[in-house]
């Protein structure tokens, strides 16, 4: 973002991306392994199921990717979730190192229908969805809610825009109606948070007759977490049980700690700290993310920190 002018709010929303990717890349080590101890942090030594580079992201932030570009791209929100299912489908055929059991389902069966590009892209993978959800009655897997925070920055300004959107992109691959719940509070939450809103979730954007469903959230337990709701109580539980420093030129360092405390959660790391990254970085901003965590985090399609601030600006300023 060098030949704009940082703004707060720049620099919250740049921080969406960034804390997600440096959140995924912190997890990937310990993904369903074992976590650090409670006085160890974590590191971004790569490995992990992928065998991936240090400071490399996971699948959790090379979906979110797909998810920002092709929210850049068409004149109608048709057209972008074409481009976004087409940004998930090159990804797939680029044979990503790690990819969740549902959404590699989901993409196989689109690749063998349709490609990257072509006209109706995402109604297929959408049908596919929908299709592998009714064949699996408990298909509510967190890799929906995973990539959801660019769509808060593509909608600023607009609710209905957003809930609209992320419940749209949650569906090309995850269609059991928890798992696009969740990326609708989330996508909302971050939103709020990004335009300097309390740092809270935003249960209020779901329609009455799904609030009782999540009233049973806080006393969720936190692992295994790929459950989406699970994932979800997980991140909020690091966010909220770290305590913010009561020095306010110290509070960036809250980021820091409650990533380290999601990554100590175990079970599905990356994800959880992914999820947990996108909310830290909406209140505290990309400032608030270590230099040497900055320097390391990259990842498909041969993005760097630097150039999620770019496709960050673009989304903000369009």
């Amino acid at each position: 973002m060098t030949t704009r002018r940082r703004t707060d709010l720049h620099d919250r929303a740049a921080g969406v991306l960034l804390g997600q990717a440096c959140g995924d890349a912190l997890g990937v080590p310990y993904e369903f392994g074992t976590p650090p101890a409670a006085d160890e942090p974590a590191r971004m030594t790569g490995g992990g199921l992928g065998d991936f580079a240090p400071g490399e992201w996971s699948d959790d932030t090379a979906m979110a990717v797909a998810v920002a570009e092709g929210l850049l791209a068409g004149a109608t929100f048709a057209e972008r979730l074409d481009a976004i299912a087409s940004g998930f489908l090159t990804w797939f055929l680029d044979g990503p190192a790690d990819i969740g059991v549902q959404t590699r389902h989901v993409l196989a069966a689109t690749a063998r229908r349709t490609e990257p590009g072509a006209p109706g892209v995402a109604h297929v993978m959408t049908e596919e969805a929908e299709g592998y959800a009714a064949r699996h009655p408990h298909s509510a897997g967190n890799g929906a809610l995973m990539r959801t925070s660019p769509v808060a920055l593509a909608y600023l300004h607009d609710p209905a825009g957003c809930a609209q959107a992320a419940r749209a992109v949650a569906a090309l691959t995850h269609a059991d109606p928890l798992a696009v719940d969740s990326c609708v509070v989330w996508s909302e939450s971050i939103r709020r948070v990004v335009g300097g809103g309390r740092l809270e979730l935003a249960w209020d954007v779901l329609a009455p007759d799904r609030s009782d469903i999540w009233a049973e959230f806080e006393t969720l337990p936190l692992r295994p977490n790929g459950f989406t709701v699970a994932a979800l109580r997980a991140a909020w539980h690091a966010i909220t049980t770290t305590p913010v420093p009561e020095d306010p030129a110290l509070r960036g360092g809250h980021l820091v700690e409650a990533l380290h405390a999601a990554v100590r959660l175990g079970d599905d790391t990356d994800t959880v700290a992914a999820i947990a990254g996108g909310l830290l970085g909406a209140r505290w901003g990309a400032a608030s993310v270590p230099p040497g965590w900055r320097r390391a985090v990259h990842g498909w399609p041969g993005r760097t920190a630097d150039d999620l601030d770019e496709i960050v600006a673009m989304l903000v300023d369009r």
